[in-house]
């Protein structure tokens, strides 16, 4: 009698990336539209199989850079291998998923298939693409209490009422912009340029300019978590 997993079909493997990227005031993932069955017209993470000859992370770095442009990868991390028998249709196939990150000061050319939708209202997406971005959503806000990623959402210098918009929109809830400076210069995140924004036209005291000490991705403390404020009793 044969050993059954000698007839058992050989896996598919394809690799997927959540993009994200603030932008227009809220975190928006980068999806594009299927063009074929299954899953027709629906919203679909970028990504595709992965190849003999190459490892994941060069697979989804080389498909992001065919499919949709984005070559200015702020930071780019295995999120989580997802590996459920039914996740697609037909064949089964797993699903090396990463997160990437876009600073807030870059706009990739995209195709006219892909566009950016915001994580809090997503459209229809095809098979399981739903919970891996938010997977990915839920990765980001647990760095932003424990490293220095707000780097890769940021531009290269910024003020810190910029940075606290930033930091807002990626974890869903006010930022203390005071805390958040606090914070981050505490753990010697943050350090001044020595410039100032240019004043506006009604004037005012310029801004100062800050950027983050290091662009790669440090754990600053371990058991940080950042927490939205307590709702006030009524």
């Amino acid at each position: 009698m044969p050993d059954a997993t000698t007839e058992a079909p050989l896996l598919g493997h394809e690799v997927l990336a959540a993009v994200l990227q603030v932008r227009a005031g809220s975190l928006q993932v980068l999806l594009w539209q299927r063009a074929r069955e299954p899953h027709m017209h629906r919203w679909s993470l970028p990504g595709g199989r992965l190849r003999l000859d190459e490892d994941v992370e060069h697979s989804i770095r080389r498909q992001l850079k065919e499919k949709v442009d984005v070559r200015q990868l702020a930071h780019v991390e295995q999120l989580a291998v997802f590996s459920a028998p039914d996740r697609v249709p037909g064949p089964r196939m797993v699903a090396s998923a990463f997160l990437g990150l876009v600073p807030s000061d870059n706009d990739p050319e995209l195709p006219e298939d892909t566009r950016w939708h915001p994580v809090g209202d997503l459209p229809e997406t095809a098979f399981d693409h739903q919970a891996i971005v938010r997977r990915a959503r839920d990765r980001l806000r647990s760095k932003l209490s424990y490293t220095n990623i707000g780097f890769a959402l940021a531009p290269p210098t910024f003020t810190v009422s910029a940075l606290r918009e930033l930091y807002s929109a990626a974890l869903g809830y006010r930022v203390s912009a005071t805390n958040l400076q606090r914070v981050l210069s505490r753990r010697g995140l943050l350090e001044p340029t020595g410039d100032t924004t240019r004043p506006g036209r009604s004037g005012g005291r310029p801004a100062a300019l800050f950027r983050f000490a290091d662009r790669g991705m440090q754990v600053t403390d371990p058991f940080a978590v950042l927490r939205p404020p307590a709702a006030k009793s009524r």
